[in-house]
């Protein structure tokens, strides 16, 4: 009872890690921050100077979702396993030996005088905010450093790049510990089918006027939507990262950027011959020894009630760390997970007031796993594949492990952004990238892979690509809405050669497999147009099937470790031996569901659900629970919007966790225009009215307004403050 009045009374009693110097500056910040939540919760943040910004901004997130900015540096600090126990010992070394905390803290000293305020205004803002609200209990974390955000620089959830060794090539390596290793954080698992991105020219829309469509795909609740303004020229609108201080995928009046997961290679893995024993170990370089560095890595874990820890030996060349091996031979990897840059360009971009600046904030080359679909004001529409892209030697294969003896296999510095993959204002007036190949990018005017270095893009192309394609080229007077229509298409690319191929099997066969209701089945499937949607039953065998039919499509590839999706679909198709696979697959889809509900003639919508009950990073689903009818599927299918839906443990239904997030249409010209969507809504309080308040707009995909001038704002308050009101 004491306690409870003594907090009550002395709310803001000071800890030893907030000092009342720290009390005093971030007071003051505060009094420079005005906080408007609109009528979707959204914050826009006003502040005096960037810095007060970007304090603002941090303490809005924490009201809106702690545990979510918390758990993003637990992951990056390599501290996964004293939250959630063993399993996360290598998810956590894989982290520490890739991003060094030392170096980071030497960025933030030796940061220019405009970064070291926005990394100062950070820390204060997360730390004001647990500084005021003492009922807020972190996992791990209760003072947050201003260096925190020179571990996470670029603001992709894919950011760490290891060549493609994982958590469990670690434990292989370096493990004594038994039990199980997740191959990556799961709180950060990006679904693999990726994000969409569109540009409109001027040439191709009604007003005349660049259109640009931000569709990232993510885990749910990975983004929230925000608004940032300083008298400092700051007035930027999007998509920011939990605990990020600048906007990842978003606008200002000028220009915006949208960016999709890229595989350019900014990562290698090198073969390293090593001799000797224990720690005295070498390695073969230009025929001569050189010494192995070790780094002893501590790593504490949770263990019931108490802390553990075990000490790590790991193994470096100069090249990078020792992560995975291959035969008796050794992996080193070299790559680029953070920088002082790439910080940089992550906030310059968003004060971009032109194309020429939008390329200034480019050419520090810092973005090491995004490609950048881009629309301005001006008129300009265009598209980067990746920016960070190492010079190699072209006769090289380095889509393998290459040999670390050599000279010949160092990098050779960077490209400039004008030798990478590109394409700017191209004559159809239209770009797209779904994670797919550059070079469907803007129809027949896409760049031509011969006039670059293999090395330069490994994406293939996908279903998803294949659809953008067709739908942005079927329309010459695109507005928002018809953008988000095309955004929205349910048409289903994944079946276009694999429905006609089941149903030549199904007739040259039918007499041996026509049982389970097959026939049934089949006919519904004659008839489907392959659109998805609530009511549809050929949607729930089409997935079902699919989802049955894809393993052993990717086993049946005959071309190279990298052919697409596209054409292994195909030639799986068209090969008139697999017609007893096509078959057997469907029939057990037909018993999948008969078993799991009595009955195979099912609606989509009645399986495929929308649920939001709580505000755990692992999603929980209850089938007893209110839950929303959603009619689009994954867009590992091909189709363009995307929700990515499984089984849970004692669940009949499927849920959504992944896909569609934070959408955007923005259209620029005198005064900007923008619509957008979030999956259940801003808040991360089941209690708040904005925790599920676009629920039923997002399973129907309809859009609402962007605030973006303040009149607006105000408009639609609903309510003001300072932070620490």
């Amino acid at each position: 009872m004491l306690k409870t009045i003594f907090l009550l009374l002395f709310p803001f009693t000071l800890s030893a890690q907030f000092s009342q110097a720290d009390l005093n500056r971030s007071k003051q910040h505060a009094s420079n921050v005005q906080v408007i939540r609109d009528n979707w919760g959204i914050p826009h943040i006003y502040g005096k100077t960037d810095a007060d910004a970007v304090f603002g901004l941090l303490y809005a997130q924490c009201e809106d979702d702690f545990q979510r900015v918390e758990m993003n540096y637990i992951e990056k600090l390599g501290r996964l396993a004293e939250v959630n126990g063993q399993q996360d010992v290598y998810n956590d070394l894989l982290v520490r030996m890739i991003i060094d905390t030392a170096d980071a803290k030497k960025d933030y000293e030796e940061s220019p005088s405009w970064l070291h305020k926005l990394l100062d205004a950070y820390a204060d803002g997360i730390n004001y905010f647990l500084h005021t609200h003492p009922g807020t209990k972190p996992a791990l974390l209760r003072h947050f450093e201003p260096w925190f955000p020179l571990l996470w620089t670029d603001g992709s959830i894919g950011a760490i790049t290891t060549a493609g060794l994982n958590a469990g090539n670690l434990q292989q390596l370096y493990g004594p510990m038994s039990g199980k290793t997740l191959a990556a954080a799961s709180m950060k698992a990006e679904e693999y089918a990726g994000s969409n991105g569109f540009a409109f020219a001027p040439s191709i829309t009604k007003d005349k006027s660049a259109i640009l469509y931000i569709n990232p795909h993510v885990t749910f609740y990975f983004r929230p939507e925000v608004h940032m303004v300083s008298e400092e020229g700051l007035n930027v609108y999007g998509a920011v990262t939990w605990g990020q201080f600048f906007i990842y995928q978003g606008f200002n009046e000028h220009c915006g950027w949208m960016h999709t997961s890229s595989q350019v290679d900014v990562s290698d893995a090198y073969i390293e011959k090593i001799s000797g024993s224990g720690t005295d170990l070498t390695y073969n370089y230009e025929k001569q020894e050189k010494p192995v560095r070790i780094i002893r890595h501590s790593i504490r874990y949770k263990s019931g009630d108490t802390m553990s820890a075990i000490t790590i030996p790991a193994m470096y060349t100069h090249r990078g760390p020792i992560m995975g091996s291959k035969g008796k031979d050794l992996l080193s990897v070299r790559s680029f997970n953070r920088s002082t840059l790439s910080l940089q360009q992550s906030w310059l971009r968003t004060k971009a007031t032109s194309f020429a600046d939008f390329k200034k904030a480019l050419d520090l080359r810092g973005n090491t796993s995004n490609n950048t679909v881009y629309a301005d004001a001006e008129g300009n529409i265009a598209y980067w594949h990746g920016n960070y892209v190492p010079m190699r030697d072209p006769s090289i294969n380095w889509n393998n492990p290459v040999d670390g003896s050599i000279a010949a296999t160092e990098w050779k510095g960077l490209h400039s952004v004008s030798e990478i993959i590109q394409s700017v204002n191209p004559a159809n007036g239209w770009l797209q990238n779904c994670n797919s190949t550059p070079f469907t990018v803007a129809g027949k005017f896409s760049p031509k892979p011969s006039d670059y270095p293999r090395y330069m893009s490994v994406d293939k192309e996908n279903f998803r690509g294949i659809n953008a394609v067709r739908v942005l080229s079927s329309e010459k007077q695109f507005t928002i809405d018809k953008v988000i229509a095309a955004g929205y298409d349910p048409y289903i690319a994944y079946f276009e050669n694999l429905v006609p191929a089941l149903l030549k099997a199904y007739d040259n066969l039918s007499k041996e497999t026509d049982s389970d209701g097959i026939k049934e089945a089949i006919n519904v499937i004659r008839r489907w147009d392959l659109r998805s949607g609530k009511e549809s039953i050929a949607t729930t065998l089409g997935i079902t099937w699919a989802e049955h039919l894809n393993g052993r499509i990717n086993e049946a590839a005959t071309m190279d470790e990298f052919q697409d999706q596209v054409s292994r679909t195909k030639a799986f198709a068209a090969d008139s031996r697999n017609e007893s696979i096509l078959l057997s697959s469907f029939q057990a889809a037909i018993r999948q569901l008969t078993n799991r509900y009595g009955k195979w003639n099912i609606a989509w919508g009645e399986i495929n659900r929308f649920q939001r009950i709580n505000n755990t990073i692992e999603p929980t689903f209850d089938d007893t629970k209110p839950s929303i009818p959603v009619g689009f599927v994954s867009s590992q299918w091909g189709q363009l919007a995307s929700f990515g839906s499984a089984f849970y443990k004692g669940s009949q239904k499927r849920y959504g966790s992944y896909g569609n997030s934070f959408i955007c249409a923005v259209q620029f010209g005198k005064k900007l225009q923008a619509k957008s969507l979030l999956a259940g809504g801003e808040s991360g309080d089941i209690k708040s009215t904005h925790f599920a308040d676009q629920a039923e707009m997002y399973a129907e995909g309809k859009f609402k307004d962007v605030h973006f001038y303040k009149e607006d704002v105000q408009a639609h308050a609903e309510k003001s403050y300072h932070p620490g009101e």
